[in-house]
C-alpha cells in the first residue's frame, strides 16, 4: 500500500482528501503547512507527496525545495487553484513531479498519483549502479493501447536510472515527461483527437477517442518510438502516423492563461523536465532530449576550468600579439 501524505491547511479539504485517498486504497497521512510535513518526512518517508501552493509558514514552493534536498527519492505533485498559475510552473522547474488544478481532484488525482508511483516503481537502488556499456538505443512501434504505455515508459527509464544521469525524483519527472508524449502521438495524433473539444466537452471528447481506437483508418495506425541514452544524455524521438498539425499554434503551455486548460498539463510537464523539445515542419514528431543532471559542486568546477582555458586562451592570444 502506497503512502502518501497530503499537506493542506484547510482543514476541511484535508479530510476529504484523506477519505478520498483511503478509498483508494492509500495509506493517508496529513499536515498542515510545509514544515510539519518536512518533520513527518524526517521521522517516516512517504511514498509521495500532495501538496497544496498557499499554506502558513511554509508554502508549497519551498516544500518542493526542501523535499528535493532532503528527501530527493520522494515525489511531490502539486495541487493548484486559480491564480497560483505562475507560483506551480516554478514549482515544476524546482523539481515538482507533476501538478493537478483543484477542479480536476475528484476525477483525475488518483489516477495521477498511480502514474506518477508507477514512474518510482523498480528505481530505488539503481541510481548508482554502474555498466559498461558507453551507450544504448531502443526502437519500438506501439499501437493505441494505453496498457503498453507504463511499462514502455519504464523500460525506458532503466538505462537513463543505470548511467546515473539524474536522480530518482529526475526518473520521474522524464517519465511523466516521455508518458505525455506517448499519449499525445497517440490520441492527438494517430486517434486526431481534437484539444478544442475537451476544452467544450471532456466526456465528449473521450467518447470520440474510444471510438477511434476501433475504427479504421484511426485503428491502424502506430506510434514509433526512437531513443538513445549515453553517459551524458538522453534523446527520444516520437512519431505519429497521423496528419501532423502546424507546430507554430501551439499555445505557450507556460502562459497562466493557458495553465488550467483541460490537457495543457502534459505540454507543460514536457518542455520543463526536458532541455529541448523540437517539433518536426508537419507536426507528427517531437524529439525530447535530457542532459545528464550535475551536482551544484560539479557545475562550479566546470564553470571555473572553462575560465581558466578562456584566460588561458586570452594569455596566448597576446603572447601572439607581442
Amino acid at each position: 500500500m502506497a503512502r502518501v501524505l497530503v499537506v493542506e491547511d484547510d482543514l476541511t479539504q484535508a479530510k476529504r482528501f484523506d477519505l478520498m485517498l483511503r478509498r483508494a486504497g492509500f495509506d493517508v497521512r496529513t499536515a498542515a503547512h510545509g514544515a510539519e510535513a518536512l518533520a513527518l518526512l524526517d521521522r517516516e518517508p512517504s511514498d509521495i507527496v500532495l501538496t497544496d501552493l498557499q499554506m502558513p509558514v511554509m508554502d508549497g514552493l519551498e516544500l518542493v525545495e526542501q523535499v528535493r534536498a532532503r528527501h530527493p527519492m520522494i515525489p511531490v505533485v502539486l495541487m493548484t487553484g486559480y491564480g497560483s498559475e505562475e507560483a506551480a510552473v516554478r514549482a515544476l522547474e524546482m523539481g515538482a513531479a507533476s501538478y493537478i488544478p483543484k477542479r480536476s481532484l475528484n476525477r483525475d488525482i488518483v489516477a495521477l498519483l498511480e502514474q506518477v508511483l508507477a514512474m518510482s516503481t523498480e528505481q530505488k537502488g539503481q541510481l548508482h549502479v554502474q555498466a559498461s556499456m558507453t551507450s544504448t538505443e531502443f526502437h519500438f512501434c506501439i499501437d493505441s493501447d494505453y496498457a503498453k504505455i507504463e511499462p514502455l515508459v519504464k523500460y525506458l527509464l532503466e538505462p537513463i536510472a543505470r548511467f546515473g544521469l539524474c536522480d530518482r525524483t529526475g526518473l520521474i519527472r522524464i517519465g511523466m515527461a516521455l508518458r505525455e508524449a506517448v499519449v499525445n502521438a497517440v490520441e492527438h495524433g494517430n486517434l486526431e483527437g481534437d484539444s478544442e473539444m475537451r476544452q467544450v466537452d471532456e466526456n465528449q471528447y473521450h467518447e470520440l477517442i474510444a471510438e477511434r481506437r476501433k475504427t479504421s483508418p484511426y485503428c491502424d495506425r502506430r506510434v514509433h518510438i526512437m531513443a538513445r541514452v549515453t553517459s551524458e544524455d538522453a534523446a527520444f524521438v516520437i512519431r505519429d502516423e497521423g496528419p501532423g498539425f502546424n507546430p507554430a499554434k501551439i499555445p505557450d503551455p507556460t502562459d497562466p492563461a493557458n495553465l488550467e486548460r483541460i490537457g495543457g498539463r502534459g505540454l507543460l510537464l514536457i518542455q520543463t523536465f526536458m532541455d529541448e523539445v523540437m517539433h518536426n515542419a508537419i507536426g507528427n514528431q517531437i524529439t525530447l532530449i535530457k542532459r545528464r543532471e550535475r551536482p551544484q559542486g560539479e557545475v562550479e568546477s566546470i564553470a571555473r576550468q572553462t575560465l581558466g582555458h578562456q584566460r588561458s586562451g586570452m594569455n596566448g592570444l597576446r603572447c601572439l600579439a607581442m
